[in-house]
């Protein structure tokens, strides 16, 4: 049950009205199939046309790391077709680096002493494969072998939302709201965090859709970890389709070497 209905059971009769209400539009999910869901959820964002047609995507604007003074860092991230990412992060500056070139990935954080580039662990090639899709998992989820199952309904942000289940063919799953009235997404599940020894859930939800190009782009992305208090913005300010972006861009990074410390000097006698 959502938070909605939760306010509204004082009554015997309007729990069990309100109950099999909810059960049933739950169950049939407004009368919508998944399929029709996501077709409805394409067309919002732009057109299937459209996101075939974009080649690559590049944005730009802010995320806030939060702390006890909060900050607020530039960064640029660019996609290119098939499954290419890069991410940078202005930090003191300092520019910290995530690539991907479709099957491997690189880190570079100079703000923890690590001025070299590091290869993505295993869980986290896993992650960058799952999400460097540029026009999302719902676009011809088909064709990438994945399926998509209807929940149900819950209510995000005081707002109706088909609750869809994302199924790869690598079986990792993931769960995708759809809302109601302008069938765009405004939550997704994101990938679980270990805190304290424990995994915990991690959601992001997608506000403030403009359109750019033809596309309907969400501009504020906030990320919300359960049992944690703080939330983390990331707010988009530019956003560029088709410009053209060299492989090399997602290639391994090339740092210049790090001088060598002299060595030390032996004093004569």
């Amino acid at each position: 049950m959502n938070r909605g209905f939760r306010t509204i059971v004082s009554m015997a009769g309007v729990v069990a009205a309100s109950f099999a209400a909810h059960a049933a539009l739950a169950a049939g999910g407004g009368g919508m199939s998944a399929t029709q869901v996501v077709e409805r959820n394409i067309a919002a964002r732009g057109g299937l046309q459209a996101w075939r047609a974009v080649n690559t995507m590049t944005l730009s604007g802010q995320i806030d790391v939060g702390g006890t003074k909060p900050v607020k860092l530039p960064f640029v991230m660019t996609m290119k077709r098939p499954h290419k990412s890069r991410f940078e992060l202005n930090f003191d500056n300092q520019i910290a680096y995530q690539v991907y070139d479709g099957s491997q990935g690189w880190k570079v954080r100079p703000f923890l002493g690590r001025n070299v580039a590091e290869p993505y662990t295993a869980a986290e090639a896993k992650s960058a494969a799952e999400t460097a899709d540029l026009d999302g998992p719902l676009v011809d989820y088909a064709a990438k072998g994945s399926q998509v199952t209807l929940q149900g309904m819950e209510t995000i942000d005081g707002h109706r939302a088909y609750k869809l289940l994302l199924t790869t063919k690598d079986h990792a799953q993931r769960h995708v709201w759809i809302d109601a009235s302008s069938f765009l997404e405004v939550k997704v599940e994101g990938d679980p965090r270990k805190l304290d020894g424990r995994m915990h859930v991690v959601s992001v939800y997608y506000r403030d859709y403009r359109r750019e190009g033809g596309l309907m782009v969400p501009h504020l992305l906030e990320t919300q970890v359960t049992g944690v208090k703080q939330k983390h913005q990331m707010t988009i300010q530019h956003v560029t389709v088709n410009q053209p972006a060299d492989d090399a861009l997602f290639a391994k990074p090339q740092l210049p070497a790090q001088p060598q410390p002299a060595p030390a000097r032996v004093a004569a006698k």
